[in-house]
């Protein structure tokens, strides 16, 4: 028991470091007090969906502090988006602008965070007003390069509802449609020549932006897309994590999934334990809920095999990356010794993307962790991408 719970520590400071807040942080209740206030904002319930906004128009728009961006400007933004099942949504993200001018129209970089949690007080724009944004760091080298930063919360993340935890197609289309209200905004433009980033979680939505760009975006413009670790194939990842120390992730991607397809009534195929654990993952972050339900198997909570129902099936492998070839060039990158995501997702979705004649960079990273990978490789991944924008 004493070397399970160490390894289910590891894991959280793992994946506090890659989207919640550093070790130090998370300590820090005060700090904590900060975001939770932040939350209590009735700013974020600004607006339901107007059916006839285009995707990507603006529904609110408020400009804010942003600690640790000193050299930018942040807006927060409410915008119009699409779930998963082609409802109009609004979602809500942040947009840092450098205060320096650049040479040309500036570029607009699509930053799509990896897993901060179930709750809204998890929402990358809540954690960028509070200073405490664990890929902050990337951002910054974007900014720096004088490249505007749009982060999309992803649907239910910050404004009201359950979060689409891995729902694919709203991931991309959120991060698609926060570009476009970016390119709203006073000194952007709409014909901003356009990145995505994405790792982990980010890497599911960058991937899924890459596939929808064409159909859903055809007027953005695009140059490239980084697409790192992403949960290409959730059965695969499904099977890999339960029981083991990511196995969290599994109830909370069940929660996610549940809230972008509602006929597939998890809460009827719980037990009593398993609701608990639900109700208590769809209101915490991802260091809280990766430790208390790791190396725990799903059927601990339910009383089915959720994953082997016809419409459970059905709806996780629609999730699947690689059906469709991105118009646009794309780096996808995974390290073989990654803890989390198996590599062998990846190792798939490079041969389906390549077998459609994708225009497709591929790096087996050097040998490292999920988080270690995504820090290690950032300068040049940042830099792949600033080629793309900057020809």
């Amino acid at each position: 028991m004493a070397r399970k719970w160490t390894k289910a520590v590891l894991v959280a400071g793992l994946l506090a470091a890659a989207g919640q807040m550093g070790p130090a942080q998370a300590a820090d209740r005060a700090t904590t007090g900060q975001a939770a206030q932040e939350a209590g904002d009735s700013w974020w319930a600004t607006g339901a969906p107007d059916p006839a906004a285009a995707p990507g128009e603006l529904v609110a728009v408020r400009q804010v502090r942003a600690p640790g961006f000193g050299d930018a400007t942040a807006w927060q933004l409410l915008y119009r988006s699409t779930s998963a099942t082609g409802r109009p949504n609004t979602v809500s993200g942040t947009v840092l602008v450098p205060r320096r001018g650049y040479q040309g129209t500036r570029p607009i970089v699509g930053y799509a965070v990896g897993t901060h949690g179930m709750g809204d007080q998890c929402a990358p724009s809540r954690r960028i007003a509070t200073g405490i944004e664990g890929e902050s760091n990337i951002m910054r080298m974007f900014l720096d390069r004088g490249f505007a930063v749009a982060v999309t919360d992803y649907e239910g993340l910050g404004t009201p509802g359950d979060h689409t935890y891995v729902a694919g197609r709203s991931e991309g289309h959120a991060l698609l449609d926060v570009v476009r209200a970016a390119g709203r905004l006073d000194g952007l433009s709409p014909a901003a020549p356009v990145a995505i980033h994405g790792y982990s979680q980010g890497g599911q939505a960058a991937g899924w932006a890459a596939e929808l760009a064409g159909s859903y975006a055809p007027e953005l413009n695009l140059r490239g897309s980084a697409v790192g670790a992403p949960p290409a194939d959730l059965a695969r990842v499904a099977a890999f994590q339960d029981g083991n120390g990511g196995s969290g992730l599994i109830l909370a991607a069940g929660v996610g999934l549940d809230a972008a397809y509602p006929e597939l009534d998890l809460a009827g195929h719980l037990n009593r334990l398993g609701a608990l654990a639900v109700a208590d993952v769809r209101e915490s972050c991802v260091a809280e809920f990766s430790v208390k339900y790791a190396f725990r198997q799903l059927s601990l909570f339910t009383t089915v095999d959720v994953l082997a129902l016809p419409e459970w099936r059905a709806r996780i492998d629609e999730q699947r990356l690689g059906d469709v070839r991105p118009a646009d060039p794309v780096l996808l990158y995974h390290s073989p010794s990654d803890e989390l995501l198996p590599f062998d997702v990846s190792l798939g979705l490079k041969d389906r993307w390549g077998a459609r004649g994708a225009d497709l960079t591929w790096w087996a990273t050097p040998a490292g962790g999920h988080i270690t990978t995504l820090e290690f490789m950032a300068p040049a991944v940042v830099g792949w991408l600033a080629n793309r924008v900057t020809g």
